[in-house]
This record gives structure tokens, C-alpha cells and sequence, in this order.
């Protein structure tokens, strides 16, 4: 066997890791793309196709949780991504697609999601959904705060809401509030399932940092089931959009031969 290292590739959407073809990605209009085999053409080294967000995980969990023997990483975006490390492997589920957390139930009966689904967790706490909920406050409340900087910024983002709060905008706050509560109820329920040593949190709404993660924490530490044992510890990521460029490069080197 040639002694050539593997390069990593990191995708969205559902894969075939074994065969290295993109399955389907609906954000990048992708079906049933070998794109491993793509690039091996054109560079004439082997490649390893991975989820993104599980590249991103195990990027994270190199940089800080590698002492972990559990740890979970969740991003908050589009959508709502994540990946599963275990022992130091990446966890996919028996068919390679595990770890979908955006697509849990929050409501049964809520908003309608593209996957088919309502009431999916990223219909409330993604930070497309963010925006929504923004967007359905500035409407009722034209005089918030948020309005003012939703037009000097050119549209609302993920981060009008908090640049409001922060400014002491009660409209603002309450949009926070409501959209730290969503975010923290799912978090709950992957405790409950896993209980891992370690959760970091990603995504642009990260960037917020304490002001974001500590109301989370709290929320959770209120509501936590196992209060008296041994907390998940719970964290900002750090590598933000290198995650998944440096998980997919470390996670191609684990590839058997």
C-alpha cells in the first residue's frame, strides 16, 4: 500500500463515507457525486470524504476535548449541525447519518421543517430561525431598537436581537430570552440521552460568547435532571470556521488503509 497521505474532504448533506459520494446535499445541489474520486483525479492522491459537521466535531474535540471520553458539538446556523465523538472516534450511526440534531422534536405540531417534519428543533433555534423571530418582533414593535439596526446594517441577522439586548432594548431582550430557552431545551435533551463530559456550542451565534453561553448554562443547570452528580461541561467553540477544514484533514489520517 503507498505510503501517500490521505487528504480530507468535508460535505454537507448525506454521505457515503465508504465510497466517498455525496449522496444528496440539497444546499450545494448534489446527488450521487463521487467527489473523492473528483479530486483523487485531478491531484492523484486519495481522499476521505466526511460529514461537515462531524469534521467539525472532531476538529473541536482535537482542540479541546481530546480528554473527553464523551463530547458532543452542536452548531447553531442554517440549520443545526453536530457530531458525536466517542473514545476518540467519530460516532455515525450504523448507516453513516447519525447525529442529526436539528431534526429532534422540540414541538409536536410546530413549524413545518424542509425535512418533512414539524416542530423540528432547528425551526426554533437555528440562526435562520433567530432571524424569523427577529423579523416577527421588528413588525410588532417598530420602535424597538432592533428595527433602528436592522436598517443601518442593511437586514436583520443573526445578531440584531443581541445587539439590541445588549443595548438595553426590552424588545430585544425578550427575543434573546425566548431564543436562549429554545436553544437550551434541546440541549437538555441530548444530556439526557448522552450525558457527555463535554458539549461546545459553534456556529455564528457563538461568537457571542458569555453573553450567550452563560443564560444557556444557567437554563440548563436549572432544569437539569442529574443536578446532584457530575455536570456536562459546556463551552464557546474555538476554531469556528477552521473546525471542519482541520476535523476533515485529522479525520482522513484515521482512515484504514
Amino acid at each position: 500500500m503507498s505510503s501517500v497521505a490521505t487528504a480530507g474532504i468535508g460535505s454537507a448533506g448525506l454521505i457515503d463515507r465508504k465510497n466517498g459520494t455525496i449522496i444528496y446535499a440539497s444546499n450545494l445541489n448534489m446527488r450521487d457525486v463521487n467527489i473523492a474520486k473528483k479530486f483523487e483525479d485531478e491531484l492523484g492522491i486519495p481522499f476521505s470524504l466526511e460529514n461537515d459537521a462531524n469534521a467539525a466535531a472532531y476538529g473541536e474535540y482535537i482542540k479541546s476535548g481530546a480528554d473527553c471520553s464523551s463530547f458532543i458539538f452542536i452548531t447553531f446556523g442554517t440549520g443545526i449541525g453536530g457530531g458525536i465523538v466517542i473514545n476518540g472516534e467519530i460516532y455515525r450511526g450504523f448507516n453513516g447519518i447519525g447525529a442529526e440534531f436539528g431534526h429532534t422534536t422540540l414541538y409536536r405540531d410546530g413549524k413545518e421543517c424542509i425535512c418533512g417534519r414539524k416542530g423540528c428543533w432547528e425551526m426554533y433555534a437555528s440562526a435562520t430561525a433567530l432571524i424569523e423571530q427577529t423579523k416577527e418582533a421588528i413588525e410588532k414593535h417598530p420602535d424597538s431598537a432592533m428595527k433602528k439596526i436592522a436598517d443601518e446594517q442593511g437586514g436583520v441577522s443573526g445578531m440584531t436581537a443581541f445587539l439590541a439586548a445588549k443595548a438595553g432594548d426590552k424588545y430585544g431582550q425578550e427575543v434573546v430570552e425566548q431564543y436562549v430557552q429554545y436553544v437550551s431545551e434541546g440541549i437538555i435533551n441530548i444530556i439526557n440521552i448522552f450525558q457527555p463530559q463535554k458539549i461546545v456550542l459553534g456556529g455564528g451565534i457563538s461568537n457571542e460568547g458569555d453573553y450567550f453561553l452563560n443564560p444557556v448554562k444557567e437554563y440548563i443547570r436549572k432544569y437539569s435532571q442529574s443536578s446532584a452528580l457530575p455536570q456536562s461541561e459546556i463551552e464557546i467553540a474555538t476554531l469556528f470556521n477552521d473546525a471542519g477544514i482541520i476535523g476533515a484533514a485529522l479525520a482522513a489520517k484515521h482512515v484504514k488503509e
